[in-house]
């Protein structure tokens, strides 16, 4: 039982906000991305500064309570609440800046990838990341982190230079390649299960306006498109980044309403270029393939072609999510998966396959936590819809289609595309370095105390 003394002096203690189920902003503060998550923490912790952070891992610590760590809140499992716990919030810390002369950015974990993106743009460089400008950084980048600059410039953990963290004890630490070591390999891709990271430092490069867009076919052209794209993936150049998409077109413009619900193959495409080299990379697309019932392609700026999914993907729809990752894209699994792209229980759910080679190959297997180094595709099926009435129809197409598609993937996949799936799934998805990460939770974490995750457990 806490004491309202203890409450008060602990809320006295944080410069930013404690909010609690009294509190008229208690019901917003509570919502996570994910509207399917419906938790109900005991209270919420606002932190404005590390001082802040030390202040609430420390009174979670000391009062027993079930503490989860919230940056975006993006998580689709809503591992960023909890139920009659503590939540960590940081998404008031939004300090940013960028260093042009070291193409470096130092970045709080309350910044989204669109703030990160804002603020590097300006100097003409970007930080490999994903594809939706609403998504945390820190969430983000403690899975691995990967999209269109990945091909070029490896994962969001392959540009991580640095992090200051807060441990289980309430101590204040820094990590890189010459301090705690260890710390900082398990942080690149072992998730939020070592800490609390108060501010990451990235290496940027040189990105400014890019070519690219968004390429339909029907569904009807679905194996062609699908066969020819793992052929070419193999072959294109590292600055061109296309991920591939089952879905339906969104009812909505730019689209043309007589293809709205129309169910699609769709090519999108981005190459961190000039236009000339971007459309000589993306020619064999319009030349080898189909007519396409729709093609949005051109010049823009990277943070356009970021935040172009960002009006369709609102917070609070349901979201239900299973990846894996993909060595090879057999005949077999295209037909299972065009199979239940036809099945799909909502115009909003989809599967897309995001590329994973070229410079993420790089990197061997144990360098980093992440260690599916030498898979081809990273696999996301995401059931999505408003309509809390839906949320069983998802999960069940969700579930069936992955089962059916899971035989032809590696048996791993990538935490931030896994739902709470249970101990050896995880171990699974860690591999080789699965044992080394739990070697590392007992010296930084052996009580658990950061268990709201993907969870490592202490050796």
């Amino acid at each position: 039982m806490l004491s309202q003394e203890s409450i008060e002096n602990f809320k006295n203690n944080l410069r930013g906000q404690l909010i609690q189920p009294s509190d008229p902003e208690f019901e917003e503060a509570r919502k996570v991305y994910n509207g399917m998550i419906d938790k109900k923490p005991l209270m919420i912790a606002r932190c404005l500064d590390v001082a802040d952070v030390m202040s609430a891992i420390n009174f979670g610590r000391e009062n027993k309570l079930l503490t989860a760590i919230r940056g975006g809140g993006h998580n689709g499992p809503g591992l960023g609440t909890c139920d009659d716990g503590l939540v960590i919030d940081l998404s008031l810390m939004k300090g940013l800046r960028v260093n042009p002369k070291t193409k470096t950015v130092s970045v709080e974990p309350g910044c989204t990838q669109g703030d990160m993106d804002h603020a590097c743009h300006a100097f003409g460089l970007a930080v490999p990341a994903g594809i939706v400008s609403t998504t945390g950084v820190a969430g983000l980048t403690l899975g691995g982190g990967h999209g269109y600059l990945s091909r070029q410039h490896g994962l969001t953990i392959d540009n991580l230079l640095e992090v200051d963290m807060v441990l289980a004890d309430g101590s204040f630490v820094t990590a890189n390649e010459n301090q705690n070591e260890d710390l900082f390999w398990a942080v690149r891709g072992g998730g939020g299960n070592f800490g609390v990271v108060t501010n990451f430092v990235f290496q940027a490069h040189p990105v400014k306006m890019i070519y690219g867009g968004l390429v339909f076919w029907d569904i009807n052209h679905g194996k062609q498109v699908m066969q020819w794209y793992r052929d070419f993936q193999k072959k294109a150049p590292v600055e061109l980044c296309t991920f591939l998409g089952l879905k339906r077109v969104p009812a909505t413009a730019p689209f043309p309403e007589e293809i709205w619900g129309e169910k699609i193959c769709a090519l999108i495409s981005c190459y961190n270029g000039p236009q000339e080299a971007g459309e000589k990379a993306m020619k064999p697309i319009f030349d080898e393939l189909p007519q396409p019932i729709f093609q949005h392609v051109g010049e823009m700026p990277f943070t356009m072609i970021q935040s172009l999914f960002d009006p369709l993907l609102p917070k609070g729809l349901q979201w239900y999510w299973k990846g894996d990752f993909i060595k090879e894209l057999s005949d077999e699994a295209i037909d299972i998966h065009l199979k239940y792209a036809e099945k799909s229980p909502t115009p909003m759910s989809l599967v897309h396959l995001y590329p994973i080679d070229g410079a993420v190959h790089h990197v061997a297997p144990q360098d980093t936590a992440w260690s599916c180094r030498d898979a081809t595709w990273s696999m996301v099926i995401a059931g999505i819809d408003p309509d809390p009435s839906n949320a069983d129809a998802l999960k069940k197409w969700g579930r069936e289609y992955w089962q059916a598609i899971h035989p032809h993937g590696w048996g791993a996949a990538y935490v931030n595309f896994m739902m709470e799936e249970g101990e050896d799934r995880i171990k699974a998805s860690y591999g080789i370095n699965h044992q080394r990460l739990a070697s590392i939770k007992k010296k930084y974490d052996p009580n658990n105390f950061f268990r709201v995750n993907q969870n490592i457990k202490p050796e």
